[in-house]
């Protein structure tokens, strides 16, 4: 918020440039940060986040590699006159989204990290406005990514239904023995809308037109940071729950 602040009623035209270091060293503090933390697991909010070990490395290798790819990027954004100061506080939102989904405990907790950095990169998508390329991109992103939350959203109504709990310990219980029918199509559901944030085949056809009509570095961000964070909630949710 003060990023936005400062971007917006600044006049100097490198606030964005000093935005973007500023956020890109907020970054790597925050990585420091955590490598430092004491070892060990905990949770918050009845164990709708956790904290382990898995969860701290996702998280430093998203923000390190966020962090390069916004200093990497700066040159090539103000070359072709496309650094707004909106980028570097849209991309540190995502990361808030995606460090939330790494924590996630239960569905609500990472469904509410997915939508958090979606939100954000739909944006990000569309940023270069002069072209129509990257315009389509944001849409595309946009329909695309609301159709996997709607897969995602009904998927996750199912397993409430049926297990009564949104907590991955809670649906493990409730999996033992004869899993229901329900149950199961719940978790299918919510294994494809993954599929569909990850790109993984055969829900992987998107992708393309989307890295194509955005920026370099916008698509490096999508290419890194943003599918890692996918394929280790991925692997979160697989594990945990299976």
């Amino acid at each position: 918020m003060a990023a936005l602040i400062f971007g917006f009623y600044s006049g100097k035209e490198n606030a964005a440039s000093r935005i973007l270091w500023a956020t890109s060293a907020v970054m790597v503090a925050i990585a420091i940060w955590i490598s430092t933390s004491a070892p060990g697991a905990y949770t918050a909010f009845n164990g709708a986040f956790v904290d382990d070990s898995f969860a701290r490395f996702c998280k430093i290798i998203i923000l390190l590699s966020t962090a390069a790819i916004l200093l990497m990027g700066q040159e090539y954004m103000l070359r072709r006159t496309m650094l707004r100061f909106e980028f570097p506080v849209l991309v540190a939102l995502s990361v808030v989204g995606m460090m939330m989904m790494v924590s996630a405990g239960g569905l609500l907790a990472f469904y509410i990290g997915l939508e958090l950095q979606s939100l954000a990169l739909y944006v990000i998508a569309s940023l270069n406005r002069n072209s129509a390329k990257s315009t389509e991109s944001g849409l595309n992103y946009f329909v695309l990514g609301a159709l996997s939350s709607g897969i995602l959203v009904y998927g996750a109504s199912l397993i409430y239904g049926f297990a009564g709990s949104t907590a991955f310990s809670d649906i493990i219980q409730s999996a033992q023995g004869q899993m229901p029918v329900g149950l199961l199509l719940g978790l299918g559901f919510v294994i494809i809308g993954l599929a569909f944030k990850v790109a993984a085949p055969p829900f992987h056809m998107w992708a393309p037109d989307i890295y194509e009509g955005s920026a370099t570095p916008v698509t490096a961000f999508f290419a890194t940071a943003r599918k890692m964070a996918a394929q280790w909630l991925f692997a979160r949710v697989l594990h945990d729950v299976f």
